[in-house]
């Protein structure tokens, strides 16, 4: 089955390919079919933001996986304005800021929480298919399982794609999520329970085997 990931970030790509890596399945890309068209992101959550995007996504292919994330930090209220939620690239409603614009700008505010926060990423998967839109999102297990430090000191190494692994450290090993490979990064924060149940929704609302 080949599916559309709508996205352009090659970090994304390889991590729905990790997810379902022995299915028969194979992605293309916004890039790969020259899809430059945005749709309107106004949603409240990630999921909300998902959803949008697969609907939008589904114009242009039968099968679309989209996926949005929030940034919590434990140590600020929800509605805070400080609080990245989905505004990660964009926080405090400045331009979109590059990656390492992104690191410079966390270590600064993390440095004004006491140098070390518990953050925690809420993520809403969508599934388009065939016309039927299948959302995903669980707060409490991506609390419970993924939740980890990031610290106002940034490590020297970076993934391309996912700037904010420079600041964010493993609760257990206290080593930085840049320490190890991609796959030991997202395993930091994509485990147990909460991989099993992202795994199972894209299984069945792509109806593979």
């Amino acid at each position: 089955m080949r599916i559309l990931l709508g996205t352009t970030n090659p970090s994304k790509v390889k991590r729905f390919s990790d997810l379902l890596k022995g299915y028969d399945v194979e992605f293309v890309t916004l890039k790969d079919l020259a899809i430059t068209d945005e749709p309107e992101e106004n949603g409240t959550t990630p999921e909300e933001n998902a959803i949008a995007k697969a609907k939008f996504y589904g114009q242009y292919f039968e099968v679309v996986i989209c996926n949005d994330s929030g940034l919590y930090f434990e140590e600020l209220a929800l509605d805070d304005v400080r609080q990245p939620g989905l505004n990660v690239r964009t926080p405090m409603q400045m331009d979109r800021l590059s990656d390492e614009e992104m690191i410079d700008y966390y270590s600064k505010l993390i440095d004004t929480l006491g140098g070390k926060v518990s953050a925690y990423y809420l993520d809403g998967i969508a599934v388009y298919y065939h016309g039927t839109i299948y959302s995903f999102m669980d707060a409490d297990e991506a609390k419970k399982t993924g939740s980890f430090y990031m610290i106002g000191k940034a490590s020297s190494k970076r993934f391309e794609g996912w700037p904010l692994d420079s600041l964010s450290m493993n609760k257990e090993t206290g080593q930085y999520f840049v320490d190890g490979s991609m796959e030991e990064s997202k395993e930091n924060i994509i485990k147990d329970e909460y991989e099993k149940e992202i795994v199972d929704f894209l299984t069945k609302s792509l109806h593979i085997t």
